[in-house]
């Protein structure tokens, strides 16, 4: 079956939705993952300024968009113009996919179990883990969740922000392996770290050679640890880098963008869709860009 879409007159749409939008990947491998199911649906992406938010979902509405994909800076503002939000998507804080219900829009996340399915492909004992994660936003509380949900021994949260951090403790007065600590206390947690998560934007452009751990707080890591990058670009960051020269496991937020992005298609269709599918759109979009940048510097 060919991978291009044929655009008709009764085309459904979805999409994406953010400030700013055109560096987003979704269209890639969702409209791969539609291709490869023969059906008459695109997904777009829409430029949303934040003054425009509320006025968006009415014209979506009257449109018949069946869902879409949230992204920054909408996570947290949109999830109380919608009229039911998942029990997850409230714990974490922040909604990044909305779906059309005949009661109206519907908001969850599914960021945590997108997070999750490289480190349930490992097929290890996750009870014993003590996780230690970088940064302490929105992604952070999503990896939160996931870890929760895994049952982990300790889940230490490390941010610069001694009021974000208790915020984002609040959202879980139940968990008792949660804790949060300021930046200085690091060095006394990596030592036990046997996961390390770095949910911020160091190493993505513009810092795509800065890193969030020295040479010398990657050497206080057991080699034995697992690094996990929720960036996907550049492949692999200064991070899984530094990483893969202490012989640990790395992990790239590639699985993450891809799983993520398969669990909001498929509650959008109501039908199980190609994870291979989406990811290996985005493999040859990498590819793609790599050769041409190749031969700009070829070709001045």
């Amino acid at each position: 079956m060919s991978s291009r879409q044929v655009i008709s007159g009764q085309t459904r749409l979805l999409g994406v939705i953010g400030d700013p939008i055109g560096h987003t990947l979704s269209p890639v491998m969702h409209n791969a993952a539609i291709a490869e199911l023969g059906l008459d649906l695109v997904y777009l992406p829409f430029p949303v300024a934040a003054a425009n938010l509320a006025a968006a979902l009415n014209g979506f509405a009257a449109i018949g968009l069946l869902g879409f994909s949230v992204t920054i800076p909408h996570k947290q503002a949109i999830m109380p113009l919608l009229n039911e939000v998942s029990a997850v998507a409230q714990a974490i804080g922040a909604v990044n996919t909305v779906c059309r219900t005949a009661a109206g829009w519907y908001g969850t996340n599914t960021d945590a179990e997108g997070f999750l399915a490289p480190l349930l492909a490992l097929n290890r004992d996750w009870q014993s883990t003590t996780a230690v994660i970088l940064g302490n936003g929105g992604a952070a509380r999503a990896v939160v969740a996931g870890c929760a949900q895994l049952g982990f021994s300790r889940i230490q949260v490390v941010g610069r922000s001694s009021d974000k951090l208790a915020v984002l403790r609040q959202g879980w007065p139940d968990l008792a392996s949660l804790t949060v600590h300021l930046w200085e206390e690091l060095p006394l947690l990596l030592p036990n770290a046997t996961l390390i998560v770095n949910s911020t934007p160091v190493g993505m452009h513009p810092q795509a050679e800065a890193s969030p751990l020295s040479h010398a707080e990657i050497q206080q890591v057991q080699p034995a640890a697992i690094f996990y990058d929720l960036i996907y670009s550049p492949r692999p960051t200064q991070f899984l880098q530094q990483a893969a020269a202490q012989g640990a496991t790395a992990i790239d937020g590639l699985g993450m963008l891809v799983q993520q992005g398969a669990v909001a298609l498929s509650l959008w269709l109501e039908q199980p869709v190609s994870v291979a599918v989406m990811r290996q759109a985005l493999l040859d979009h990498f590819a793609q860009k790599s050769q041409q940048a190749l031969q700009s510097t070829r070709n001045p």
